[in-house]
């Protein structure tokens, strides 16, 4: 084998390593993203740039109310009645991909995938009531002052108004209220559906900073 040829592998052997070293951190430990939809305004805007945290979903820790998530959209966008079941209000993912190379391709690299991000405001065992144009946890009143002055929160037409979050769910909703598809809507969040959390805003540089 030729010094050239030597040259050339341990060019390609050092690609290689640097592409699957930034492909584990981005999947493992955080990765960029961009806003792409109004349902998080005022609080995050359209086209602003976004670094997730995905710590989280690496060690299976549940987020906390508040927290700001992504998580892979739903098959179903919409539960109608016969869907429902008030019991168990949870969304519907049946979108499973077959074969190995499949799985890696969508889950892995992401391609393909449709992500929502969307605010936690109910955890596991929390009784959620969406009601008077508020949202109630356990009987009592959530103050949410990340909202818009006047929002009201109502069904959006779901059928999640009055329910309990079952385990290892997570109930979400978007900051501005009267245009977000949420969890109203689909039902509630599996955990291993999570993806990330936000914790940095990095572009426009006028509001660089934790989110």
């Amino acid at each position: 084998m030729s010094d050239k040829t030597k040259d050339i592998l341990e060019w390609v052997y050092c690609i290689v390593i640097a592409v699957v070293i930034a492909l584990l951190v981005r999947y493992f430990l955080g990765t960029p993203t961009i806003v792409k939809q109004p349902s998080m305004y005022p609080t995050l805007k359209e086209n602003q740039r976004l670094v997730l945290s995905r710590v989280g979903r690496t060690l299976k820790k549940m987020p906390e109310r508040g927290d700001i998530i992504t998580f892979e959209a739903p098959s179903k966008s919409y539960l109608t009645e016969e869907e429902y079941n008030s019991k168990n209000p949870i969304a519907i993912y049946n979108n499973e991909n077959k074969g190995m190379f499949n799985k890696f391709i969508y889950k892995f690299l992401e391609i393909g995938k449709v992500s929502y991000i969307k605010r936690v405001i109910a955890l596991p065992g929390e009784h959620v009531q969406i009601k008077d144009g508020f949202v109630y946890i356990n009987g009592e009143k959530l103050e949410e002052d990340y909202l818009q002055p006047g929002v009201v929160t109502d069904s959006l037409g779901g059928q999640l108004t009055d329910f309990v979050v079952p385990e290892n769910y997570v109930f979400a909703m978007g900051d501005n209220r009267p245009q977000s598809t949420d969890c109203r809507r689909f039902g509630c969040i599996p955990l291993d559906k999570i993806e990330g959390k936000v914790k940095l805003r990095i572009w426009p540089l006028n509001v660089f900073g934790k989110v």
